[in-house]
């Protein structure tokens, strides 16, 4: 500001910083910008603002795919204030990431309660894997794999044992020779060899594919809270079950008629394990059957 007198001073007020337009004394016009705020009082310029307003900032968390559940959660809550607040710092797509992988780890932070879409003019709540009833649906295909192996090797054991002249019930295990062992015997351990494998094969080959799809999520159970009574319900549904057909059942409290609509996604999980989830929609019925419920 050396090159002249300053005759004339205009400040101009953008963000933080000040742009004053001087005019020296050969009338040429040149802007200098200032980095805070300053005040004309008086007809002269006062000092400068000290405080200076930086940029928001959220917690480094690195790839999503490998960060930790608590710091996950602390940016979540993070980013759902500063969104409300009406400073958002992170993409929605970024955020539907955090949401979702928190979601896999079984996070309290993402649980919703009920609520109604716009889009779609309904209400509905999320639902996630129901680990317990998954477990004791395969703990009971177990038990009948067992009978199925038991009902397949047993006669056969059995049989084999009378056709060659053994008696397998004797505590000496004595065998004799199998001329000597009446025809009858061996037409009864003939039998039971073929039965028992008849009988047992099919119940326990439809025990082991009942328990490969509960491992690969191919058949799970959903739970969540019921979008008009809010109580806990729960239905095995299968996930490659298009939306289209989706899966529908009664709540046990309100008797409501709910919906439930699956998502799968690809996981780390071993040996081809996915990640079902999904939500929960409240189905509305027809005015007359509404009528015909109260009359």
């Amino acid at each position: 500001m050396a090159a002249g007198t300053c005759t004339s001073i205009r400040p101009r007020l953008i963000g933080s910083c000040s742009t004053v337009r001087l005019i020296n004394g050969a009338g040429v016009s040149f802007s200098v910008r200032i980095s805070t705020r300053t005040r004309s009082q008086g007809g002269g310029f006062t000092a400068p603002v000290s405080s200076r307003e930086e940029g928001p900032s959220c917690i480094f968390v690195g790839p999503i795919d490998s960060a930790r559940k608590e710091t996950l959660e602390a940016l979540y809550r993070q980013a759902k204030n500063a969104y409300y607040n009406g400073k958002p710092l992170i993409l929605d797509d970024m955020f539907d990431r955090v949401e979702l992988k928190l979601r896999w780890y079984g996070s309290k932070s993402v649980v919703k309660y009920p609520r109604c879409s716009l889009l779609r003019h309904s209400t509905y709540a999320d639902a996630e894997d129901d680990t317990s009833q998954v477990l004791l649906l395969a703990t009971i295909w177990i038990l009948i794999l067992l009978f199925g192996s038991s009902a397949c090797v047993l006669p056969t054991f059995y049989g084999l044992s009378l056709v060659y002249g053994g008696d397998p019930f004797n505590s000496g295990l004595v065998y004799i020779s199998s001329s000597s062992v009446p025809l009858l015997t061996k037409l009864n351990g003939i039998l039971l060899t073929v039965l028992g494998p008849a009988f047992g094969y099919p119940i326990a080959s439809s025990a082991v594919g009942v328990l490969k799809g509960l491992w690969r999520n191919d058949l799970t159970a959903l739970k969540g809270d019921c979008p008009n009574c809010g109580e806990e319900v729960f239905a095995f549904v299968r996930s490659d079950q298009s939306n289209r057909s989706a899966h529908k059942a009664d709540c046990h409290v309100c008797g409501c008629t709910l919906e439930f609509r699956t998502k799968v996604e690809k996981s780390a999980l071993p040996l081809g394990r996915k990640w079902v989830y999904g939500r929960i929609y409240l189905v509305s019925r027809p005015r007359r059957d509404r009528r015909s419920k109260y009359s």
